[in-house]
């Protein structure tokens, strides 16, 4: 009878230890300061030296880059005259909180 009680007991108590599921969303991305999200930001192109474009957005605090891909092949966009290389094209700080003079 008392392994019954002492096991109930621990299992009281195990039950107490559990927390409540306080966790952010992982996926959406917001900003750090300011009260929009990062999709209502206006992304830039920039161009590597090799002539490939990645989208890039610059919240003030932190920047964002990601490869553009053609949406028909799914490859990489690459080609050049576009763009110099290493430019960015586009309002990337649009909308930014944090100013950022570089």
């Amino acid at each position: 009878m008392r392994k019954i009680i002492l096991s109930g007991v621990a299992l009281a108590v195990l039950a107490g230890c559990q927390t409540a599921n306080t966790a952010t969303d992982k996926i959406r991305d917001r900003q750090v300061i300011g009260r929009s999200s990062l999709q209502e930001l206006s992304p830039g192109v920039w161009v590597d030296p090799r002539g490939c474009q990645h989208w890039l957005i610059d919240d003030g605090v932190e920047g964002y880059l990601s490869t553009r891909y053609d949406p028909r092949t799914g490859l990489p966009v690459c080609n050049r005259g576009d763009a110099p290389p290493e430019y960015v094209t586009g309002p990337f700080r649009a909308g930014q909180d944090v100013n950022d003079p570089i």
